[in-house]
């Protein structure tokens, strides 16, 4: 009797071994599951395989509230320019004079690069923790590169050098090689946006889409400095050397014009997007209260140097959009890589509600990712969508003048703008 009991109660040791040991197993396959859907940059590759929805963070400091705030509208990414970041207050929101022209975020200086700036990138990268603590996806882009400072920083002037001297392509290629070394493996970046907006046809005698030839002039300057693709071989390359796994996103040229990107060489490289802005028409997207409200939507424009008036409806931003259909047809760059990174009008311009629509429906109809421009951008009201088609209300004001962001339901109205957005992000 004895023997039969220690039979039974060794048996019973054995099972619970068994159904501890299947249990550690079990666990220990979903935590590394859980970890690995969490964590590698690699996993971030399947991002873009789906339509993504986005918006554009361009603001005079960090604000980590922000992506909490965008993941409660559904917007799904953010892209990230934080190169105001390096600049003082009252430069940003009074017009003073720039305190420190020559300074550059993460860059150190445009004149010369010689390394990241250490405290710029803690900066960052605090901003990308809390991005991803809140669930949010960045896109990092930059408003500057070595020999490229941006035009707001540098007395509204282009500045033209990386187009004209290859020392400044391989500075460019430097930067971004040191930084994708510290983000490749961070798990809330779904691109690296090379540089916001490319004008090299500026610099070379090309400024009107509407009236010069593109074939012409990229026929002279192509394998110089000037040419885009040179560029973006070199930067590409540098970042591969260290990174073969996160997205890289290309704009096109003239300002990320759609137009532009009929010279645009595809790279061989699987995770490489390719990115217009559409402001189309200028002339009337930009309108605001000092240079007054001339054109509504639909309605006729004069467009280009030449002056001529042209109509523009949904049909005609159709035919505006069409070259990037096509180079994309051309090169079998499928849909899923192709991204409206940039679009919009001033808030206050009769009939924004309507242009917005009729884009975002082409976007969605060609299948391409978007990124509306801006939310809650704090350096300028034009197009916070939110505040609908008037001038904003006084609170507005009086945040803004002790430093303080807007408190939103003080300032909330209806519109149709914002509606629009909504009705589409939660779809």
């Amino acid at each position: 009797m004895k023997n039969k009991f220690n039979m039974i109660v060794s048996l019973w040791c054995a099972l619970i071994v068994v159904f501890a040991t299947g249990c550690s197993s079990v666990e220990q396959e979903e935590k590394q599951k859980k970890q690995e859907k969490q964590a590698t940059p690699q996993m971030q590759n399947g991002f873009w395989d789906e339509q993504r929805k986005g918006t554009n963070f361009m603001n005079s400091t960090s604000l980590p509230e922000n992506y909490e705030e965008a993941n409660e509208f559904n917007i799904e990414f953010i892209r990230l320019a934080p190169d105001k970041w390096a600049k003082e207050r009252d430069f940003l929101f009074d017009d003073k004079p720039d305190a420190t022209p020559n300074k550059d975020f993460l860059i150190g200086n445009a004149d010369q690069y010689e390394g990241i700036v250490e405290n710029d990138f803690k900066m960052l990268k605090e901003d990308l923790d809390a991005a991803y603590a809140r669930g949010s996806k960045v896109v990092l882009t930059v408003l500057s590169l070595p020999g490229n400072r941006w035009r707001q920083f540098n007395n509204y002037e282009n500045d033209d050098r990386i187009w004209q001297d290859f020392n400044y392509h391989e500075q460019a290629a430097l930067f971004w090689k040191d930084l994708a070394v510290r983000l490749k493996d961070h798990p809330a970046v779904v691109g690296y946006n090379v540089i916001n907006e490319p004008h090299p046809e500026t610099a070379t005698g090309f400024n009107d889409f509407w009236t010069e030839d593109y074939d012409k002039w990229y026929d002279k300057i192509e394998n110089t400095p000037a040419d885009l693709n040179r560029l973006y071989g070199t930067i590409v390359d540098s970042i591969r050397s260290v990174d073969a796994d996160t997205p890289i996103i290309l704009d096109s040229g003239l300002f990320a014009t759609p137009w532009a990107i009929n010279y645009l060489k595809p790279i061989e490289d699987k995770n490489v997007l390719y990115a217009f802005h559409m402001y189309e028409p200028y002339e009337m997207t930009s309108q605001n209260r000092k240079k007054g409200f001339t054109y509504t939507y639909p309605g006729k424009v004069k467009v280009g140097n030449d002056q001529n008036e042209k109509m523009f409806d949904k049909t005609s931003l159709i035919d505006f959009l069409e070259p990037v259909a096509k180079w994309a047809e051309k090169h079998n760059i499928s849909n899923n890589r192709i991204i409206a990174e940039e679009f919009g009008i001033n808030r206050m311009v009769d009939g924004a509600d309507q242009y917005m629509k009729d884009l975002i429906d082409i976007f969605n109809d060609y299948g391409w990712h978007w990124a509306f421009y801006a939310f809650r951008e704090d350096t300028w009201d034009g197009m916070d969508f939110e505040l609908g088609n008037q001038p904003v209300k006084e609170a507005y004001w009086d945040a803004r003048a002790i430093g303080e962001l807007p408190d939103r339901k003080a300032i909330e109205v209806d519109n149709s703008i914002w509606d629009v957005l909504k009705k589409d992000l939660n779809k």
